[in-house]
């Protein structure tokens, strides 16, 4: 039972995650691969962030 809760409380946060990058990205007219090139990874790192694909 205790996984099954923690998968859930992941996945939410996940997708708070995504939304909120997703969010703060547009509001301030930022593309992925400007995100990217700023913080230092690949614009395909920025995508997975977005899409829920990967946390790392």
């Amino acid at each position: 039972m205790w996984g099954h809760s923690q998968h859930i409380m992941m996945n939410t946060s996940t997708l708070n995650l995504s939304e909120n990058i997703i969010r703060l990205r547009r509001a301030k007219g930022v593309t992925q691969e400007e995100l990217a090139n700023f913080i230092g990874v690949t614009k395909a790192s920025v995508s997975k962030w977005e899409t829920g694909v990967s946390q790392t």
